[in-house]
């Protein structure tokens, strides 16, 4: 691979969508840098990277503190020109209306929309100088229907993608693309087998065909996808799901 003077910043760089945008984007030379909660777990996925010749870093984030969140990508902006900041923090939980509490509701809200809104904000705030720059969002099904069980979840991504349809229409001028991926589907991690598991038994979940749940590599693939496009033609939401996802 031929390095880049570039790097990217993935805020909530998980072990499935975040792990695969991270090696998507270092197979093409960019610096990655990662931050999640429990940033001790990132360790196995930089020495891979490592070890395949890229470059990575990370380290532990809480995405809802604004200082740590612009420290973390002026973190990112030393080590290389960020090019790319990727806000992939999730936030999926799903209680009946009634016992949702307030504190669930917040911390969902803080975590699923005000930490995309101030990763964006410090995000623009290195890249408009320059005028040169990408800030994705991961977006679900929740940002465009909320379902029954899921207000906390459905709020924050609404909340989200308003965050990122401004950014968007306001940054856009200047250079930095601003585009919003809807995932319609379960994508094949841990969390969403065991759920799977749990409501229709083992048995669905060992006769799932292939395909039926979306591959973390195809999430990070569209996103490669979305920084390859020309300023001409820029998208701004994207939505992407399986062949046999209803919808």
């Amino acid at each position: 691979m031929q390095p880049r003077n570039a790097s990217v910043a993935v805020v909530g760089a998980g072990s499935f969508i975040g792990a695969a945008i991270a090696r998507r984007f270092a197979q093409e030379g960019f610096a990655v840098h990662l931050g999640r909660r429990g940033g001790d777990k990132l360790a196995p996925l930089i020495a891979e990277i490592e070890a395949e010749g890229g470059r990575a870093t990370g380290r532990s984030l809480d995405a809802r503190d604004p200082e740590d969140l612009a420290a973390f990508l002026d973190e990112a902006e030393a080590i290389a020109p960020l090019e790319v900041c990727i806000f992939n923090i999730g936030g999926n939980v799903s209680f009946p209306l009634t016992e949702t509490t307030d504190r669930v509701f917040r911390k969902v809200w803080e975590m699923g929309c005000f930490a995309g809104f101030v990763t964006a904000r410090e995000a623009a705030r290195i890249m408009v100088p320059r005028e040169r720059g990408a800030i994705f969002f991961t977006g679900a099904t929740a940002s465009r229907r909320g379902g029954s069980g899921f207000s906390a979840f459905a709020a924050a991504k609404f909340g989200l993608r308003a965050v990122a349809q401004s950014a968007a229409r306001e940054l856009g001028p200047k250079h930095i693309h601003v585009a919003h991926l809807v995932i319609d589907a379960g994508v094949d991690t841990d969390f969403v087998r065991e759920r799977i598991a749990a409501r229709e038994g083992r048995e669905a979940l060992a006769a799932l065909p292939p395909g039926r749940l979306m591959n973390p590599a195809s999430v990070a693939e569209t996103y490669w996808a979305l920084y390859s496009q020309s300023e001409d033609a820029w998208s701004f939401e994207t939505e992407i799901r399986p062949f046999a996802e209803k919808w």
